[in-house]
């Protein structure tokens, strides 16, 4: 992973912790689609944010055949055009990865503002597929999804990169 200068090593990622963060933002995207305030299309996309996350710091475990499987479960979730959520995260993934060594060398929060069109992006590709389908748009609140997916990138990054965070053992010896 290629890291902005001064800022501290971290550990490597554990393919448990990768794996679970996917589940767990595909089980809260499911919750907050089933929840008391029904399907709102402004609620961000946690698992397209997770998606990003991990195919821009480590590619090679996530990449866009693992954005195609999640996909497919969302449109399963969503009984919508099957394919649909595939092709949007799918290309969302390769979008990620062709961003990754550009996007590590900025501050998190400038992170944010670059992560901002491949969510748009991804909505715009759901949004026309389900417009083909049926024929009905959905509502402009759903341009608001991006924006509030991208607005809640640095906290999504503090979160997953929180285990790989070690303590910091100062040694005279040591370089690093």
């Amino acid at each position: 992973m290629i890291m902005r200068p001064g800022q501290p090593l971290l550990l490597p990622a554990n393919p448990w912790f990768i794996w679970s963060s996917l589940l767990l933002a595909l089980m809260v995207n499911m919750l907050l689609n089933m929840g008391l305030m029904g399907r709102q299309l402004w609620l961000p996309d946690l698992l397209a944010l997770t998606l990003v996350f991990w195919g821009v710091h480590q590619p090679l475990r996530v990449g866009v055949g693992v954005a195609f499987a999640f996909g497919l479960a969302m449109d399963v979730h969503h009984t919508a055009l099957m394919g649909q959520h595939a092709l949007a995260y799918t290309v969302l993934g390769y979008l990620a990865a062709s961003l990754q060594h550009r996007l590590l060398w900025f501050p998190t929060p400038v992170q944010a503002l670059h992560v901002l069109p491949l969510f748009a992006i991804a909505q715009a590709l759901t949004l026309l597929t389900g417009l083909l389908a049926t024929g009905g748009f959905p509502g402009w609140a759903a341009v608001l999804a991006p924006a509030v997916t991208a607005a809640l990138w640095p906290l999504g990054s503090w979160l997953l990169l929180a285990p790989q965070h070690g303590a910091h053992d100062l040694d005279a010896n040591r370089p690093l």
